[in-house]
C-alpha cells in the first residue's frame, strides 16, 4: 500500500486539475488528478503536500482540512490517498510533471476523465457544491 496525499487547491472559487502526461501505466496516462505525491517517513500528510507542490510545481499553498481518504486497487499497485482542501495566493506555478492544467468550477469537475483514485474526490466536490446550490 502506497500512502499519498492530494491537494484540492481552490483559488477564487475554482479548483486546480492537473492532467498526467505519459506514465508507465496506460490506465493513468492522460487522465486528470489532483496534485500531490507520496508521504515520506517522518512527515505529516500536510507537510508532504506542501513539500510535493514546492518540488513539483514551485507552488506555495496553504493546507487546510482533510476532505476524504480514498483507497484504490490499481492493477499494479494499491494506494491510500488522503485529500486536503488547500488554498493558493495566486495561480502562478511551474508545470514540470503534468501535460496540462485547468481551473474549473466544482460542478465542472466531472467533465474530465479522472484517474480512478481521484474520481471519488471529484464526485465529492461536485456533489457537495450541487447540494449547497439546492439549499
Amino acid at each position: 500500500m502506497i500512502h499519498v496525499v492530494a491537494a484540492v487547491i481552490e483559488h477564487e472559487g475554482l479548483i486546480l486539475c492537473m492532467q498526467k502526461g505519459h506514465t508507465r501505466h496506460a490506465y493513468t496516462t492522460g487522465h486528470w488528478e489532483f496534485p500531490g505525491g507520496k508521504v515520506e517517513p517522518g512527515e505529516t500528510p500536510q507537510q508532504a503536500l506542501h513539500r510535493e507542490l514546492l518540488e513539483e510545481m514551485e507552488y506555495d499553498i496553504d493546507v487546510h482540512e482533510h476532505l476524504i481518504t480514498v483507497t484504490h486497487h490499481y492493477p499494479d499497485f494499491d494506494i491510500s490517498m488522503a485529500a486536503y482542501r488547500c488554498t493558493a495566493r495566486d495561480r502562478q506555478f511551474v508545470m514540470r510533471e503534468h501535460a496540462a492544467c485547468r481551473w474549473l468550477e466544482p460542478e465542472q469537475l466531472l467533465t474530465l476523465e479522472w484517474c480512478a483514485a481521484d474520481l471519488p474526490i471529484a464526485r465529492l466536490l461536485a456533489h457537495h457544491t450541487s447540494c449547497q446550490a439546492k439549499k
